[in-house]
C-alpha cells in the first residue's frame, strides 16, 4: 500500500490531504521524532502535485507543532508535547486557512465569527 494517495474527487483540498496523512504518519510512529521527512520537492514530484501544495502542507504541520524546519537541511519530526500526543485536530488546518483568508480580505475577527455562525446555521438548516 502506498504511503500517500490523493483523492482529487473528495472535495478536500490536496494540501489538507497531504497534511493529514503526514500528521497520521507522525502520530502513528511511522516517522519518529528527529527523523527527516521527504523533501517538499521530492514529495511534490512523487505525488505529481504542485510544489506549493506540498509546501503549504509542511508549513501547516510546522505551525501545528508536528515538525520543524532547518534551512538547507529539511523538515524534521518534533518530539510530541509532554502529554505524548498532538492536540490540534486536522480540521483546524482548514478553519485556520479560511480565517486567514478572511482577514486578508479585511474582515475583523468579530465579523468572521458572525459569518461562521450564520453559515453554520444555514448549512444545518439545509441538511434537515
Amino acid at each position: 500500500m502506498p504511503l500517500f494517495t490523493i483523492d482529487e474527487g473528495s472535495g478536500i483540498p490536496i494540501w489538507v490531504q497531504i497534511r493529514n496523512r503526514l500528521a497520521f504518519l507522525i502520530e502513528s510512529g511511522y516517522y519518529k521524532p528527529g527523523e527527516a521527512l521527504p523533501t517538499v520537492r521530492y514529495l511534490a514530484a512523487d505525488l505529481g502535485v504542485n510544489y506549493h501544495t506540498c509546501n503549504k502542507a509542511y508549513t501547516t504541520l510546522e505551525y501545528d507543532g508536528y515538525i520543524y524546519s532547518r534551512q538547507g537541511k529539511g523538515s524534521f519530526v518534533k518530539e510530541p508535547p509532554s502529554g505524548g500526543t498532538w492536540n490540534r485536530p486536522p480540521t483546524d488546518a482548514i478553519m485556520d486557512e479560511c480565517i486567514r483568508r478572511c482577514m486578508e480580505l479585511g474582515m475583523q475577527p468579530e465579523e468572521i465569527g458572525e459569518r461562521f455562525v450564520a453559515l453554520l446555521e444555514t448549512i444545518h438548516h439545509d441538511s434537515e
